[in-house]
């Protein structure tokens, strides 16, 4: 394993321990609203912290951008994409679904990258032309072909609520045709099952950088694609995200396309 992604693992697991603590043990959890719907706990900024000062001391040098932190450090080519939980309302519920996800760039391209659930101790990890890993074993997308009989992954635009009619159209000419469709509240790992074949495909829109950074690399080593609604490459501006292997984003992508407005194609 590369250097740089052991010291991200490490972050991880570090930022886990502090999760898994006060999950079991939830009058510790003390929540905040950062926005309509959107929610921060003491927990999320504990987690952020300890990842942060993990890598500060290996990378003095390189800068962060942090779901509750914002941008900061020196500026240079490598920066660090951190999302310290993903599913916090899940987290602040109770609800044992949630992750820790940690990405590095350089020069703006991804080339490393952790999703970590400390529930399931389950470390997917991966680096640019190295292929991706759950704990150690590599994985790889599902092999399917088309949407008849596959399983779907998405998130509800909760912070979007004017973008539900678009969604809900997308959302049930999927549903005809799939097995089934699943919204478990943390985009990360939803990536992450993409990356290991669990499932065939994930939409979502209006997510932040720092939602999918990590999660995309896992995709795209594991063999997969990564899109916007329209097929392009403007997700990382939009949020408007498409995952699966190729020819079941293909799919996804064209049947997309007609039933939303030019600016969610983007």
């Amino acid at each position: 394993m590369h250097a740089i992604l052991n010291i991200a693992v490490r972050a991880a697991r570090a930022a886990g321990r502090v999760a898994m603590k006060s999950f079991a043990q939830p009058d510790q959890v003390e929540v905040s609203s950062k926005g309509l719907h959107d929610y921060v706990s003491n927990i999320d900024k504990a987690c952020e912290e300890v990842i942060i000062n993990t890598i500060k001391k290996s990378y003095p040098d390189h800068a962060f951008l942090a779901e509750e932190s914002g941008e900061h450090g020196a500026k240079g080519d490598y920066l660090w994409v951190i999302d310290p939980i993903d599913g916090t309302t899940n987290y602040v519920r109770g609800i044992p679904h949630f992750c820790i996800s940690i990405a590095l760039t350089h020069k703006g391209i991804t080339q490393h990258a952790v999703v970590y659930d400390p529930v399931r101790e389950e470390m997917f990890t991966a680096s640019r032309g190295a292929g991706a890993q759950l704990n150690g074993y590599r994985i790889r997308v599902g092999g399917g072909k088309d949407l008849d009989g596959a399983l779907l992954a998405t998130g509800f635009p909760f912070r979007m609520k004017h973008l539900l009619p678009e969604y809900q159209a997308v959302f049930n000419k999927f549903f005809e045709q799939t097995a089934d469709i699943r919204r478990a509240g943390a985009a990360a790992l939803d990536l992450a099952y993409v990356a290991a074949g669990r499932y065939d495909g994930f939409f979502e829109a209006g997510l932040k950088y720092w939602d999918t950074a990590a999660g995309e690399l896992l995709v795209r080593e594991a063999g997969g694609v990564v899109t916007d609604f329209g097929g392009g490459m403007n997700h990382n501006n939009s949020g408007n995200v498409v995952a699966a292997a190729p020819r079941i984003l293909q799919t996804m992508v064209t049947q997309m396309r007609p039933l939303l407005s030019e600016s969610m194609r983007k």
